[in-house]
């Protein structure tokens, strides 16, 4: 087995290649997470007491506003909280077939893909000028993808906020096997 980082290892045998990608691994910054999604989740409960509690119907509407948006932002965090602590990007070629997954919680959808119909992975470049790109790479974002593999008409975007070394290499490593 071959680890390119802290975060990524790679697997090789006779026809198959493995490779694990693990989210970010900071615990300090996981437990700040934790604390804003508790928070968070305080806040909305005593903003969904709060409806019932009040007769104005203009500050029921102003909760019933709040509270999408609150909600919006509940899940978005959850997700992301999850996806840090026990989520991984899983891809392996074995038999001609790329498989893909994104695994969180030991499940996961794999989307399976001939080798022979596969372009050559692509990095994505990150400009710190654009303010998306910037955010994309935060801790408390799940996203931020960093290479691209296309297949005929489908597109898969993989490799969570990797530096520009890990993604470099670990395009270089994927090439080599389906080329």
């Amino acid at each position: 087995m071959k680890v390119l980082s802290e975060r990524i290892s790679i697997l090789k045998k006779e026809e198959l290649l493995s490779i694990v990608i693990l989210p970010g691994l900071d615990k300090k910054r996981l437990a700040a997470i934790l604390v804003w999604l508790i928070a968070w989740s305080l806040c909305g409960i005593v903003m969904f007491i709060g409806y019932f509690e009040t007769k104005q119907t203009d500050a029921k509407l102003f909760i019933l506003i709040y509270l999408s948006f609150w909600f919006y932002f509940e899940y978005n965090i959850l997700r992301s909280y999850f996806w840090k602590r026990s989520g991984k990007e899983k891809l392996w070629i074995k038999g001609g077939i790329l498989h893909y997954q994104r695994e969180l919680h030991k499940r996961g959808k794999i989307v399976e893909l001939e080798v022979s119909l596969v372009n050559p992975i692509e990095l994505i470049e990150l400009r710190p000028t654009r303010f998306m790109d910037t955010i994309s790479q935060s801790f408390w974002i799940k996203g931020g993808e960093r290479l691209l593999l296309q297949s005929q008409s489908k597109q898969i975007r993989f490799g969570m906020q990797l530096s520009d070394a890990d993604a470099k290499q670990l395009q270089r490593e994927i090439n080599k096997s389906i080329s």
